[in-house]
């Protein structure tokens, strides 16, 4: 069942995916088909309504227009490795195509939970400090947190591939997951993964406990200023510009935590489905979550498709 290199090292990894039962595959492959198609239709109709609509054009939706994308690009490292393997008898993953995904599945992580802690920042200056809000959030510290937020993110990720790289893979390569994520390859490994753990457990806490906790201050911050709003409808206004967003922070966080904040000897098959909730799930409600309780994309979306019907009727 596994190959191994000259190195001593397997050259190739079996991916178990969420089910190893025959009859289960083909509805997972049903389902999981779908789940992306909505992923893709969803998050780019959002980036193209933002995109065509002047009105749009503010930093918030800015933001949610690159979180799209990164919703894209994130379901796509994982999806059709996905679909092929539920099709397959052998459900195999050269080692560099699994350091490959391993690389851009992190760094894509790492930017949408940057890119939700610049949003929950965007909502605070918004609410507690509405006067100074276009000179704040200019168009050039956006750009600037999203540089930032890419950088800190590829640099994680590279890190954490180049250590797993040094480990030797050489007693088994079956990959109890759906894709190539650290933990179950440092379960997998026969050397010592004492370094890799301490930097997981420092450099890697840190890198998401820091956008996570600028959620938290942001939000706290944010209560505080609408508790003292005087009226229960300017309350209502304000608490509204924040509950998608709180919507996908909760889905987003909530589930990363349970996966990564645990010992390595206690991972099991939910972590396989915490890990389909951060990934798979909360790309394809983005739009949806986003959309449906939001006036300003709603008529976006409805400019868009009035443009296109009128383009398809001329």
């Amino acid at each position: 069942m596994e190959t191994v290199n000259q190195t001593g090292s397997v050259s190739e990894f079996i991916l178990l995916g969420l089910s190893s039962r025959p009859e289960d595959q083909k509805p997972l492959f049903a389902l999981f088909f779908i789940m992306y198609m909505v992923t893709l239709v969803g998050n780019l109709l959002i980036i193209l309504a933002i995109r065509s609509d002047t009105q749009l054009q503010t930093p918030m939706y800015f933001f949610l227009s690159i979180l799209s994308f990164i919703d894209v690009c994130y379901t796509t490292t994982i999806i059709p490795k996905m679909l092929v393997n539920f099709l397959s008898e052998k459900k195999s993953i050269s080692y560099a195509e699994c350091m490959t995904q391993m690389y851009f599945f992190l760094a894509f992580a790492n930017t949408e939970s940057y890119l939700l802690a610049a949003m929950a920042i965007d909502r605070f200056v918004a609410i507690c400090d509405p006067f100074h809000y276009v000179t704040t959030m200019s168009h050039r510290r956006c750009v600037l947190l999203l540089a930032f937020s890419c950088s800190i993110s590829d640099l994680h990720s590279l890190l954490l591939v180049l250590l797993i790289n040094r480990l030797t893979f050489c007693d088994s390569n079956v990959i109890p997951h759906f894709l190539c994520d650290i933990n179950p390859l440092l379960k997998l490994s026969c050397s010592p993964t004492f370094v890799n753990e301490i930097v997981i457990n420092t450099e890697g806490l840190i890198t998401l406990v820091t956008p996570f906790m600028c959620v938290v201050i942001s939000y706290v911050r944010i209560l505080i200023a609408v508790l003292k709003i005087p009226s229960a409808a300017g309350k209502r206004k304000a608490f509204s510009t924040c509950g998608s967003h709180l919507t996908m922070v909760t889905l987003f966080y909530g589930s990363i935590i349970y996966v990564y904040f645990r010992p390595l000897s206690s991972y099991t098959i939910k972590d396989r489905v915490a890990t389909v909730i951060y990934t798979v799930l909360s790309s394809m409600l983005n739009p949806f979550i986003y959309s449906l309780r939001n006036k300003d994309m709603k008529q976006g979306l409805r400019k868009l498709m009035g443009r296109r019907s009128q383009a398809a009727l001329s």
